[in-house]
């Protein structure tokens, strides 16, 4: 853990790590690879299984067919963590584990190969909390299916290890309900570069971080290492926070979503003072509330790339028309169609969904935010390429200002950012001195 934090019990919240030392924002607080990490399984025919990177082209593992690779460096340097994996994944096949139960297995084999940067943790995986006392039966009956999956999953490996496993893992880490239930309450997103799910990982030392609908520090990947981040000045003895969730919804639906997935109730300034509630929902509900029910359908179509049918959903043409675009619903509506706009090329109808948003994503994420820095850089990309050079360039300033804090300089989000200004200064000056105009660039 960073010389700067310290362990301490945070009143009403049991463990938390709170600053020793004032911390300044954009300030690199703590880093830290997990213990154990996996690509999400609706991404793991594009996602590299060992650095996390998007590729087009990854080589198969011969044996599961499951795992990716963006080489053979890289299969090379995944085996000895997926060795095991590996063998489990071909004795359940054509049947794939969840993402909750592959990590889960990640998790004991990693313990049974103890590495000495874990004696440093100021939490381990003993001390993580389950919370099962707090489920209810529903919730209980689904993690033990999950428990059950897993005993499937790893019987093979797990029964030739028995001995070892039963040395080398802490006593509620063998059972496999309580692990599951561990995995499932701490473990962590990971993302790339523009904030979207690649896969999940297990931070011990991280766990500790409490929750805050406003906090004062971000958490953003560059591969699998989590980089914790001050978004703020931070006081010695102040009390360092993460969010858990996307905090751009409605104090109810936070509230209910924390308590449902982590056990506990959210009573920060931001859900007491119910900021910006009214906002979110304005407009007419009975107009406003068509969106609101037609958003599952419309999520349906996005998680299946079925673009062209989200685009032609009557309501991102009539119904959100009659809906202020500070409306939560409608805000989520027009990212799907900037999303799909993209997907099927149409540049123009992309940066008029881009551009609707910014401003409202300026009143509901404070600055710096990583998702407002993130939405800026997307909509400059679209500006760039359609050659609205000056534009673009004042939207990466503005992108800029808040990337470098939440990412910090040496962030490849920032280095790319950093080129793509110095790319459009380059261009405006070449279009004071000369009409002339060279191809269109690309939007990677």
């Amino acid at each position: 853990m960073a010389p700067k934090l310290e362990r301490f019990a945070s009143l009403g919240k049991g463990n938390g790590v709170r600053a020793t030392a004032r911390i300044r924002a954009g300030e690199l607080v703590y880093s830290a690879e997990p213990l154990a990490c996996c690509v999400s399984n609706k991404l793991s025919k594009e996602v590299c299984h060992h650095c996390f990177t998007r590729s087009e082209t990854l080589l198969r593992c011969s044996q599961c067919k499951m795992a990716r690779y963006c080489n053979a460096t890289c299969q090379k340097q995944a085996w000895s963590g997926h060795k095991r994996e590996c063998k489990c994944l071909r004795s359940v096949l054509p049947r794939i584990p969840t993402d909750s139960v592959r990590l889960a297995a990640r998790v004991i084999f990693a313990l049974l190969s103890p590495s000495e940067s874990r004696n440093e943790e100021l939490y381990t995986l003993e001390e993580h909390v389950s919370n099962l006392n707090s489920m209810t039966e529903e919730k209980k009956q689904g993690l033990s299916h999950l428990a059950s999956m897993l005993e499937l999953y790893v019987h093979q490996e797990v029964a030739e290890l028995a001995q070892e496993i039963t040395s080398a893992l802490p006593p509620s880490c063998q059972e496999s309900l309580s692990l599951i239930a561990k995995v499932t309450c701490n473990c962590f997103t990971i993302s790339d570069g523009e904030l979207q799910e690649i896969g999940v990982g297990l931070y011990p030392s991280l766990s500790l971080l409490n929750h805050d609908c406003r906090p004062n520090c971000v958490m953003v990947f560059e591969g699998t290492r989590l980089q914790l981040r001050a978004v703020r000045d931070i006081n010695p003895e102040e009390e360092l926070t993460v969010s858990y969730i996307d905090t751009l919804s409605p104090t109810e639906d936070r509230q209910r979503q924390l308590e449902e997935q982590y056990h506990f109730t959210c009573c920060c300034r931001h859900c007491e003072s119910q900021d910006k509630e009214g906002l979110m929902l304005s407009g007419d509900e009975s107009t406003w509330r068509l969106l609101k029910e037609a958003l599952p359908r419309l999520e349906g179509l996005k998680a299946e790339s079925d673009w062209k049918g989200l685009l032609e959903s009557r309501l991102l043409s009539t119904v959100c028309d009659d809906v202020p675009d500070e409306n939560l619903f409608k805000l989520r509506i027009t990212d799907m169609a900037l999303d799909a706009s993209i997907h099927l090329g149409l540049w123009e109808e992309a940066l008029g969904h881009g551009k609707k948003t910014l401003p409202v994503y300026k009143r509901y994420y404070p600055d710096p935010h990583p998702v407002h820095g993130v939405q800026l850089m997307r909509v400059g990309k679209l500006q760039h390429y359609l050659e609205h050079i000056e534009e673009a360039l004042d939207t990466f300033k503005q992108a800029y200002e808040i990337i470098k804090i939440t990412h910090g300089d040496g962030h490849p989000m920032t280095t790319d950012l950093l080129m793509r200004m110095e790319e459009c200064r380059a261009e405006v000056d070449q279009q004071s001195s000369s009409s002339h105009r060279g191809p269109l660039r690309s939007l990677t």
